[in-house]
């Protein structure tokens, strides 16, 4: 499959579009679904720590602690990056059609 100008537009657009926000957000925090599925997959528990008493009482609350993803900041800049020269290799690109 061959890419177009307008392709090559879309996905630049979005890289630079997800760059930026990588760039601007800190740190995520997921939902209880999505963290009790990462720890399924992991196969890792709750870490043993001073913290494990109160942790299992918030568990039997319902109130267990969120999953905090935190990129490096490397990846932002990487995707601004080649975001921007799949945008200019783009507006090189001949229009589709001619």
């Amino acid at each position: 499959m061959e890419l177009n100008r307008n392709q090559f537009l879309l996905i630049g657009l979005v890289l630079v579009l997800l760059g930026l926000q990588f760039r601007f957000v800190d740190t995520y925090v997921l939902n209880e679904s999505s963290t009790k599925f990462l720890a399924k997959q992991t196969g890792k528990s709750q870490d043993a720590s001073m913290w494990t008493l109160p942790v299992s009482l918030a568990a039997q609350s319902g109130l267990t602690p969120r999953k905090r993803v935190r990129p490096p900041r490397w990846i932002a800049w990487a995707m601004i990056s080649v975001g921007g020269v799949l945008v200019l290799h783009s507006l090189a690109m001949k229009k589709p059609g001619t």
